[in-house]
């Protein structure tokens, strides 16, 4: 989950008002009061990793004095739709509950050890048989394939990830500090990788890390 989802939503409201006002008869410098629509900012999440049924994040978490502090504030409730949550939400709503059930395939096979494309295509050919999402599918399957994988540029997420683990080690102390945090962060990849059922030369090809690394770690979990 992207704990900056409240920093891209007031950008992304802050756009949408200045349209509204750049559109409008009124002046935002006039002595008139502008009306704007109530905004609501929700987020369905669909990761792979843990989390609740719902969880509400806020823009103040990220200040320095932290929740509640500052003049601006922005709310951002996300709504967990994988399987197993939020399931009277999902059965209200047919084609949220179609996306839910094609991003659980997705992510079944990938667990099953294809890459995401051939994951996406066999998702997709599973969905169109079962008619979920099958009006989409059939008509637009090139189009989805390629905003699924543009949408996730793996080789770019892993890059942000080790910076962000550079920046957090550097702040705890340089060696130790990025060391350790490098490390747990490699083990929790290593341990989700084991869970879905690869072996230790599939999953060190992944990480971009070395078999003699990879099976260490390993070695650790299941000891744990």
């Amino acid at each position: 989950m992207n704990p900056n989802m409240p920093l891209r939503g007031l950008i992304y409201f802050a756009q949408q008002y200045e349209g509204l006002v750049t559109a409008g008869v009124n002046s935002i410098y006039g002595e008139k009061r502008i009306p704007l629509p109530t905004p609501e900012y929700v987020v369905f999440y669909n990761g792979t990793d843990p989390m609740a049924d719902t969880v509400e994040l806020y823009l103040s978490d990220s200040y320095a004095e932290g929740r509640g502090s500052g003049c601006l504030e922005c709310r951002c409730r996300v709504l967990n739709i994988n399987c197993g949550h939020n399931g009277e939400l999902v059965k209200r709503c047919r084609r949220l509950w179609e996306y839910s059930e094609f991003v659980s395939e997705v992510n079944e096979w990938i667990c099953k050890g294809k890459d995401r494309e051939e994951a996406i295509q066999l998702a997709i050919d599973y969905c169109i048989e079962h008619d979920i999402l099958k009006n989409i599918m059939v008509k637009q399957r090139t189009e989805v394939l390629h905003m699924l994988l543009t949408e996730f540029d793996e080789k770019k997420y892993k890059r942000i990830v080790y910076n962000e683990g550079y920046e957090d080690g550097e702040q705890a102390g340089y060696s130790k500090g990025f060391g350790l945090g490098r490390s747990s962060l490699l083990e929790e990849k290593v341990q989700k990788k084991l869970q879905c059922g690869k072996d230790i030369a599939r999953i060190a090809e992944e990480l971009e890390e070395e078999q003699d690394v990879i099976a260490e770690i390993a070695g650790r979990i299941r000891r744990q």
